[in-house]
């Protein structure tokens, strides 16, 4: 059965997408931490980040590198965290939190709930940013 994230990669669940070439996917998280926050995930649908092969796994690094680059011009952060938990949903995946404090990348806080044109406006912004 395809993942959530597998339906934004074939179109049939819309999402805010920043960035996107032949193998990944950047596009903003519904539920986030912060405004920003970005999810970069392989096309192919892995469910364990560390599974990816060697090559997939770096170029998907570098690819949200530059996702995160983009991010932090596009978003006023000190820095733009990283993580990869990969127990929500089974497809690998980075978040990309843009972050003022150690306490903006802590998980059990409450996600926020932000509207449709804060969404979009957003996306537009970090994808003006990001160079792929």
């Amino acid at each position: 059965m395809a993942t959530i994230f597998s339906k934004i990669v074939s179109g049939e669940i819309p999402a805010y997408k920043v960035a996107e070439d032949d193998r990944f996917l950047a596009f903003l998280d519904i539920s986030p931490l912060a405004k920003g926050h970005t999810l970069v995930i392989p096309k192919i649908e892995i469910d364990y980040i560390f599974d990816v092969d060697d090559k997939d796994y770096s170029d998907l690094l570098l690819f949200a590198k530059k996702v995160a680059t983009g991010l932090r011009q596009a978003v006023p952060c000190i820095r733009v965290g990283m993580a990869v938990i990969g127990l929500e949903v089974p497809h690998a995946h980075i978040h990309l939190i843009p972050l003022n404090s150690m306490s903006d990348i802590n998980f059990s806080l409450p996600k926020l709930t932000l509207p449709s044109d804060v969404m979009e406006e957003t996306a537009a912004r970090i994808k003006s940013e990001i160079h792929i």
